[in-house]
C-alpha cells in the first residue's frame, strides 16, 4: 500500500513554535539520512496517524512530499508526551529502495496451546519484535509464531522462525522468543496435594502401629491369665 504525506517545510524551531504547531494539528519533525541535508518540517497529525495504521504499522514506506520533491522514507522515531502519550515529534529517515534497512518487525502468536492448558500451564511471549534486515519492498508486516504444538517446558527460539524471502536477521539463533511453563498456582496446588498425601500416609501408618500395639498387649494379657 502506497502511503503519501505532505510535509510543510520552513518551520521555526524551538519549543514555543513547536507547541503552536501542535495546537494547530501539526506534528513537528525532521527528515534526514542517505547523506542528504536534514530538513525540519511538520506533518498533519491526522494524516500521520492514518499513515501508520496500515498493515505495515510503523514500518510503512512513506512517500514524503517535500516542496514538490518526493522523498522515500520510514518513521525512525516517534517521541510522545510522557503523560498524555500524544505524538509530539517525528523523525523520518530516507531509504534506498535497493538497499537493506534495519527494522523492528512485530511477533504475533497464533494457535491454542492445548497441551499447555491441559497441564495448567501458560504460554509467555518473551519478545514482541525481532530486528530484521530487508529492502523496503520486502519488509514483512509481522512474523507469526504457531504455539499450538507447544507443551510445558517447550521454547520457541529465533532458529525456529521461517523468515519470508528477502528478509534476514542477525539475532542469535538460540534467542528465546516464547516459553511454555506451569503456573505458580498449579505448582502450589501440586505441593498441597503432595503434602496431603504424605499426611494421609503418616496417619495410616500411625493407625497401623496402634493396632499392632493393641494386639501385642492383648496377647500378653492372655498369656498371664
Amino acid at each position: 500500500m502506497d502511503v503519501t504525506l505532505t510535509a510543510n517545510v520552513g518551520r521555526t524551531t524551538g519549543s514555543r513554535p513547536s507547541n503552536r504547531l501542535r495546537d494547530e494539528g501539526q506534528i513537528p519533525g525532521v527528515l534526514y539520512g542517505l547523506g542528504g541535508d536534514a530538513i525540519t518540517l511538520a506533518v498533519d497529525r491526522r494524516e500521520l496517524r492514518q499513515a501508520l495504521t496500515t498493515d505495515a504499522g510503523l514500518n510503512a514506506i512513506i512517500t514524503l512530499d517535500v516542496d514538490g520533491s518526493d522523498e522515500l522514507c520510514i518513521v525512525r522515531e516517534l517521541q510522545r508526551h510522557p503523560i498524555r502519550n500524544d505524538v509530539v515529534h517525528v523523525d523520518f529517515i530516507r531509504v534506498d529502495p535497493n538497499a537493506e534497512i534495519l527494522v523492528e518487525v512485530p511477533l504475533v502468536l497464533e494457535g491454542e496451546a492445548k497441551q499447555v492448558l491441559a497441564e495448567q500451564g501458560v504460554v509467555d511471549q518473551v519478545h514482541y519484535t525481532l530486528s530484521v534486515y530487508a529492502k523496503p519492498s520486502a519488509i514483512p508486516n509481522e512474523l507469526v509464531i504457531d504455539v499450538s504444538e507447544m507443551a510445558v517446558g517447550d521454547t520457541i527460539t529465533v532458529a525456529d522462525l521461517t523468515l519470508p524471502s528477502g528478509a534476514r536477521t542477525e539475532a542469535e539463533p538460540d534467542e528465546v522468543l516464547v516459553t511454555a511453563s506451569v503456573t505458580r498456582a498449579a505448582l502450589e496446588e501440586e505441593g498441597e496435594e503432595a503434602a496431603e498425601g504424605e499426611e494421609g500416609a503418616e496417619g495410616e501408618a500411625a493407625e497401623g502401629g496402634d493396632a499392632e500395639d493393641a494386639g501385642g498387649e492383648a496377647a500378653e494379657a492372655s498369656d498371664e491369665s
